[in-house]
């Protein structure tokens, strides 16, 4: 028997809730907002280096080359992807479609991994990426 005396109800402790994937969606889209909120303060730094000239330009360049700030720029990217792909599944969704818990989960599930072919392909296709060139594709083949 349980030692509980209070008349209110208890709130569910988050033990007891089985995690789904529109569950983590949710989660994730909420974690990937304040990660582009933080992410664009990399790109006002970016803006504001480029505008005062050189001096400030090659240090912030030097930083965001190394693997650490470019692991850090691709989850920004990645970032980006998911929140702009998870906020179209969640319009559709205020509209009254795809509320089936099933196909919720599918389009959750889409969702991330639309988001990782998104920031890849970005990366590649901007030339990002070493040793690809997206505008010599036909070099690259030979």
């Amino acid at each position: 028997m349980s030692s509980w005396t209070d008349k209110r109800p208890m709130s569910p402790h988050v033990s007891i809730w089985k995690w789904h994937m529109t569950m983590a969606s949710s989660i994730l889209h909420r974690v990937t907002g304040v990660g582009n909120y933080i992410g664009i303060f990399i790109v006002v730094a970016w803006l504001f280096a480029t505008a005062a000239g050189p001096d400030y330009y090659e240090p912030l360049a030097g930083l965001i080359g190394t693997i650490w700030g470019q692991l850090i720029l691709f989850g920004f990217t990645l970032s980006i992807s998911y929140h702009l792909l998870n906020g179209v599944r969640h319009l559709v969704m205020d509209t009254g479609k795809a509320l089936n818990p099933k196909f919720g989960s599918f389009l959750s599930g889409l969702v991330l991994v639309l988001s990782v072919v998104l920031a890849v392909a970005v990366w590649m296709l901007s030339g990002i990426v070493p040793g690809f060139d997206p505008l010599n594709l036909a070099g690259a083949a030979q």
